[in-house]
């Protein structure tokens, strides 16, 4: 697993101390240093059914001043994939991927569903 934390972010935080809890095995990646690949983003993209919108941190001081929302809508993929790998804060995180899942955010009931971390 390959999870992509944003070093002050408390929900990134919290999202690690579950994966400890779970003993997982996983590789931490600052996002700000190292933004998803493209190919990474589209695996994400396909673990959320497609929809663009999820992988932006749409809260983000970032996503605002580029004014994403106005834009997002009319963006070609591969411009709005590209603007990801560029600037990882625009990323929405913690941004986890497995095997053969991944999840974006942290919400413990969410990830405890996923078979990974059921005990």
């Amino acid at each position: 697993m390959i999870i992509y934390v944003y070093g002050k972010c408390s929900t990134c935080k919290q999202a690690l101390l579950f994966l400890k809890k779970h003993k997982a095995i996983y590789t931490v990646k600052e996002i700000t240093d190292t933004p998803p690949s493209i190919s990474e983003l589209k695996q994400m993209l396909k673990y959320q059914n497609g929809n663009l919108k999820k992988l932006f941190n749409t809260s983000g001081l970032l996503y605002k001043e580029m004014q994403l929302s106005e834009k997002l809508e009319n963006m070609p993929l591969g411009e709005a994939l590209t603007l990801l790998n560029q600037h990882g804060m625009l990323v929405k995180r913690p941004f986890l991927l497995g095997k053969n899942f991944g999840l974006i955010g942290f919400k413990e009931t969410e990830w405890s569903k996923t078979s990974e971390f059921q005990t």
